[in-house]
């Protein structure tokens, strides 16, 4: 393995500056690690689109519940590096959490709104320790472009707001969902899952598929389209809904009746492990998965 791995905000800087010094565009992806070929296909992208790619690993203690999988989460550094060498990167930055945060850390980045529903909801604080963090590292790597999953949809709205916001200079890239041959959406957390569990998880893309359906066929009550989605849940015993709703796909406000792009968002516990996916819904039906 030959990718330089940085640990510092000093270290990524002095990189930084260079490449602006030399006219050079470039791209970040954030990650916390543990990467499949969703992560990759941003790290591809971001290479294709820009002169030089930073990828970061970053397990962030903000963003998890004081009951939630921080200690558990699963970690392969060595083996994260190198993959995104393998797809293209220049530089990882994956520093210790004292590096990032210091002992009296006491400032936030809060994005109100858009989330108070969803994930916002169900994991308070979650997204005021994602916006602190993904600010910290576009104030560290400062890049042209960064590269964000729509799997994680209202991950990626705030964080679009945010930068709008914040008048950060930049673009956001959000590319789609990759999934596996049979449906199921890639995630970190997949490892969890054991092979009935596995099974099981196949719940999520099959009720958002058939709302998609319900959908083409012109159904565009949210309610009728909710209860669709829930009757394909409720046949998987080992799947228990945190939520499936249909949202405005720029506000997230809830809708009674789909007139325009609308996000159909699901969380649900599969066995212990918590698993999130969603559609848009639009005019072509299935504007972006």
């Amino acid at each position: 393995m030959t990718i330089e791995v940085v640990e510092t905000t000093a270290e990524v800087r002095t990189h930084v500056r260079g490449w602006h010094r030399s006219g050079q565009r470039i791209g970040l992806v954030p990650t916390m690690g543990a990467l499949h070929e969703g992560h990759l296909a941003l790290v591809r992208r971001s290479v294709a689109e820009n002169d030089v790619t930073v990828v970061s690993i970053f397990v962030n203690p903000l963003q998890f519940g004081p009951s939630e999988d921080l200690a558990s989460y699963p970690r392969d550094l060595a083996g994260d590096c190198q993959r995104v060498e393998e797809a293209g990167a220049a530089l990882v930055f994956a520093p210790s959490v004292d590096r990032m945060y210091a002992p009296d850390h006491s400032s936030y980045v809060v994005v109100e709104r858009l989330t108070r529903a969803l994930c916002g909801e169900s994991r308070p604080g979650h997204f005021r320790g994602v916006t602190t963090v993904v600010t910290k590292l576009l104030h560290a790597v400062d890049p042209d472009r960064a590269y964000f999953g729509q799997k994680d949809a209202q991950q990626a709205r705030v964080i679009r707001r945010m930068v709008r916001d914040l008048d950060f200079d930049l673009e956001v890239v959000i590319l789609p969902t990759v999934r596996d041959a049979d449906g199921l959406a890639l995630s970190s957390r997949n490892r969890y899952l054991s092979p009935s569990d596995r099974g099981q998880a196949l719940a999520l893309s099959r009720a958002l598929g058939e709302i998609g359906r319900a959908f083409a066929a012109g159904e565009r009550s949210a309610a009728a389209l909710r209860q669709r989605g829930e009757s394909i849940l409720a046949a998987f015993p080992r799947v228990r809904l945190d939520y499936l709703e249909i949202v405005d796909d720029e506000s997230l406000e809830p809708l009674e009746r789909i007139e325009g792009p609308a996000l159909v968002a699901v969380a649900a516990f599969v066995g212990t492990t918590r698993l999130i996916d969603n559609v848009v819904l639009g005019d072509s039906h299935i504007v972006s998965s």
